[in-house]
């Protein structure tokens, strides 16, 4: 019986033993996934942490890459088409704003132009063309200035201001279009320059080595890429500008032949 009592109690224990350790196996198993869960939201954040590191050293490193770059090509030839660019850029700003500033909307000012020249005589459409800004109003100031010595003589001023203010339009434009041939021209010579500096340093070490013919190829190369950038941009200004010219040019020729239409007209009254 005792026996019995024996085998009882330590079944009993056994049995609680397993419960406990069940429980406390199963109570740790959250906190075990939590510590887990932990680990990998610190492990995705250094990940973030760090592509986002890279990133920004990315960027830091291309601004500062092309400085490098820029350094390396050598102070004489970069420079040089360094102020290529700047000077074109300047110029090409100037003609922009300047013939953004010339353009004139030559219906409404010769609809305006006629209605005064009909009610109140070539004085009071001279009088709209001084006050209205641009080439084509100043053509048809000079026409109209003229209309008194006869209409061939008005004419004759007509094409001759235009001529002047095309000449006006296309003023410093020629010099944008050197700075684009000069620059690439600068940089291939920067190259072949650089280029003869290798062989020298080839035939001063004697040996053909791979890293001293890369770097003088590679800083005599970069000129020509920069010269390339230059004309590339001030291609686009220069293109911009000669298409506004035309545009212009055509308006004025236009406007032109509108008022030798209206003073033949007027000369008939």
């Amino acid at each position: 019986m005792k026996r019995l009592f024996s085998i009882l109690a330590i079944t009993g224990l056994m049995t609680f033993g397993n419960v406990q350790a069940q429980d406390s196996t199963q109570a740790a198993a959250p906190a075990t996934e939590q510590v887990a869960d932990t680990t990998a939201t610190e492990v995705t954040n250094d990940e973030a942490t760090a592509t986002t590191d890279e990133a920004v050293a990315e960027e830091v490193t291309f601004t500062q890459g092309m400085k490098k770059r820029f350094i390396e090509g050598g102070p004489a030839f970069m420079g040089i088409v360094l102020i290529c660019l700047i000077l074109g850029l300047a110029i090409a700003i100037e003609r922009i704003i300047y013939l953004n500033l010339s353009s004139t909307n030559s219906k409404k000012l010769i609809s305006e132009v006629e209605s005064a020249l009909n009610s109140g005589g070539v004085e009071a459409a001279k009088e709209v063309a001084r006050n209205t800004a641009g080439p084509v109003a100043s053509i048809f100031y000079q026409g109209l200035d003229r209309y008194s010595h006869g209409l061939d003589s008005a004419e004759k001023s007509i094409v001759a201001y235009g001529g002047v203010q095309m000449g006006q339009l296309e003023k410093n434009v020629s010099w944008i279009s050197l700075f684009i041939a000069l620059a690439p021209m600068l940089g291939f010579m920067g190259t072949v320059i650089g280029m003869i500096e290798a062989f020298d340093q080839i035939q001063s070490a004697g040996s053909m080595e791979p890293s001293l013919v890369a770097g003088g190829i590679k800083v005599a190369l970069l000129t020509t890429v920069f010269g390339l950038i230059v004309a590339i941009i001030l291609q686009i200004f220069y293109n911009y500008i000669t298409a506004k010219i035309d545009s212009i040019v055509n308006d004025m020729e236009d406007a032109s032949i509108s008022l030798v239409d209206m003073l033949s007209d007027y000369s008939k009254k």
